[in-house]
């Protein structure tokens, strides 16, 4: 491969060899997901270096790893034995803000906050907000076709994205969608690489839509004395319209919030739920919400201030990082019917107990996407194998109640297993043959997404 890195470093200028310097470049935050050993990292400036890249990569069959922020949670940006990482974290251009239009053209490196704050000095708003968003890329969150707290009202990223320009497996650089509020010409093919999670191509360039910042906003908090009362106020909720959000946590995720923040939440609670609404009724519906938690045996409290709003909503967002000040974690991210959560969330009880871990559960209950995270001891191997078996039940149980294995979070390598238990062994057949179409040469993140 001497000729291949000869040739890499001749193309493009920022090609790292060194182990020591990749290491940072190996993985993303799933511990348990495997990470190669590759042969390059390189750091791609321009549209020309992808290109170049990939070319490459293609004549001598190299694998080729697309990594933006290294924020994933399912091993999809690891390194590949043998393979080369293209870190797009410095194509992190906001290229234009067209606030007649409402739209944003951006590099793949931008970070999804930092879009937002660019946008809210227009007055506008970029709505996916991943947990992650201060330090996630858009790149990234195009592969995943990420979610967040707003999806059930805003939808995920892909009802964001308008334009697209990638880089095929064959070198050719494509644009697809259009920047206009319908387009049905031809194939989706946006659709397609939203969510390929890097198996199709190299994004580079996005337009994605903005939209007007709400002008009210209330939060409110509620705790109840069990999961399936406060599921029964999600439904009930869902049935007068939707919520901006509503997040769950359960009480070993309140337990660990408070141990963080020392927020005083109520750690005797069955569960915390918060809730925002936004628009001109949004303080009216915020109250309205709190009366019907209380019918449902809750203590609620609303506000219409911004700052106490989202200052009770950093409690939800400090969720992930209070669970891993407890030890390793492993977070899932599994998805059923709303309905459904109260059965979810007493299956990862019972898992937890049979195999003696720590699962702390919260997330998107207006959507039904829970994030079951197991805290471990990396350096017990039966602690390891005692979360990863406590990991693959979950799934089991999400499957067993007609779910899905992911939700926001992708497939990656860590449950490209259990694809075909979920889609089929044709329809996954399908997914390749249309991979074949974008990467004839198969060296787009391979193994990964399906």
């Amino acid at each position: 491969m001497s000729d291949f890195l000869s040739r890499l470093a001749a193309a493009v200028p920022a090609v790292t060899t060194d182990p020591d310097a990749m290491e940072a470049y190996r993985r993303d935050q799933c511990l348990l997901a495997e990470a190669g050993r590759p042969l390059a990292v390189v750091k791609a400036g321009s549209v020309e270096d992808v290109v170049a890249v990939v070319g490459l990569c293609r004549q001598y069959g190299v694998p080729l790893v697309t990594r933006g922020a290294g924020t994933g949670l399912a091993g999809g940006a690891n390194a590949l034995d043998g393979g080369v990482v293209l870190v797009m974290a410095g194509m992190d251009r906001i290229l234009e803000i067209d606030e007649v239009a409402r739209t944003a053209r951006v590099e793949p490196g931008v970070i999804n906050a930092d879009l937002d704050r660019a946008a809210a000095a227009a007055g506008l708003w970029y709505v996916p907000d991943p947990g992650s968003r201060e330090i996630c890329s858009i790149g990234g969150n195009l592969a995943t076709n990420a979610g967040g707290m707003c999806c059930a009202k805003y939808g995920t990223t892909q009802d964001h994205v308008l334009e697209l320009t990638a880089v095929l497996g064959t070198g050719e650089v494509i644009r697809t969608g259009r920047a206009t509020r319908k387009n049905v010409v031809g194939l989706d093919l946006t659709r397609l690489l939203v969510g390929s999670e890097g198996t199709l191509g190299v994004i580079v360039e996005a337009t994605v839509r903005l939209r007007p910042r709400p002008q009210g906003l209330a939060t409110v908090a509620a705790t109840f004395p069990s999961v399936q009362a406060a599921i029964d106020l999600v439904l009930a909720l869902g049935r007068e319209g939707d919520a901006a959000a509503i997040e769950l946590m359960d009480r070993t995720t309140v337990r660990a919030v408070n141990a963080m923040t020392r927020m005083g939440l109520d750690e005797e609670a069955g569960a915390v739920l918060l809730a925002q609404f936004d628009g001109a009724d949004a303080a009216a519906r915020a109250q309205r919400c709190a009366e019907l938690a209380a019918a449902f045996g809750a203590e609620a409290f609303a506000t219409d201030d911004p700052a106490e709003g989202s200052a009770l909503m950093e409690a939800r967002r400090a969720a992930l990082p209070a669970i891993e000040r407890l030890g390793a974690t492993l977070l899932d991210d599994v998805c059923v019917g709303i309905h459904r959560l109260p059965a979810l969330i007493a299956a990862v009880e019972e898992i937890a107990v049979r195999h003696g871990v720590t699962i702390g559960t919260f997330g998107h209950a207006a959507d039904g996407n829970l994030h079951p995270t197991i805290v471990y001891d990396p350096a017990d191997p039966a602690a390891q194998r005692a979360a990863r078996a406590a990991f693959d039940e979950v799934l089991g149980a999400a499957l067993a109640l007609g779910g899905t294995i992911t939700g926001e979070h992708g497939v990656g390598s860590l449950k490209a297993p259990y694809v075909v238990r979920q889609v089929g062994a044709t329809e996954r057949e399908l997914m390749v043959r249309i991979k074949a179409a974008f990467d004839p040469a198969g060296i787009l993140n391979p193994g990964r997404g399906f």
